[in-house]
């Protein structure tokens, strides 16, 4: 296996502006990077650096504190932990979050903000330090007739309609 990418925290500022509306966070030196559970394991598990409770139905908004450079021609997929959303249905918001190899230069430092929903019939809880999310990286292709000039500058939703 060839390594295509590294994980790091955002700056310490970028995290805690991120974390205000939580109030009580993880400290950001105690933040865990991403990582694999087991030799075999395909996604690197992020924790949840607050203590968040879903009722059916609603959804948050999840600063993880990390970034992800990644080498072009890869992506980074998010996907909730396959017991999550087996047992309590919690899902991504946007189905599979995608970070491309250019959001590490984004205004907000590539921060990966995870919005998760739960669509389940009980609340969930998400405790701080538990993994909750993890993220894959696979390679992708281009079309022949790719013709893409323009640089990322801001954060998620930044490219446009």
């Amino acid at each position: 296996m060839n390594a295509i990418a590294s994980f790091d925290r955002v700056g310490q500022e970028q995290y805690a502006a991120d974390c205000t509306a939580w109030g009580s966070f993880l400290p950001w030196e105690e933040l865990p990077l991403p990582q694999r559970a087991t030799q075999g394991a395909a996604g690197y598990d992020f924790v949840c650096p607050v203590d968040c409770e879903l009722r059916p139905g609603e959804t948050a908004l999840i600063p993880t504190g990390m970034r992800a450079e990644i080498a072009p021609g890869w992506v980074l997929l998010l996907f909730p932990r396959s017991s999550l959303g087996f047992k309590h249905r919690l899902m991504l918001c946007n189905t599979v979050g995608v970070i491309d190899s250019d959001y590490y230069h984004a205004k907000n430092q590539g921060h990966i903000l995870v919005k998760v929903f739960n669509g389940g019939d009980h609340a969930v809880a998400l405790s701080r330090g538990e993994r909750f999310c993890q993220g894959i990286f696979l390679p992708y292709g281009l079309a022949r007739e790719e013709r893409v000039n323009t640089r990322r500058e801001g954060g998620i939703g930044s490219t446009g309609k």
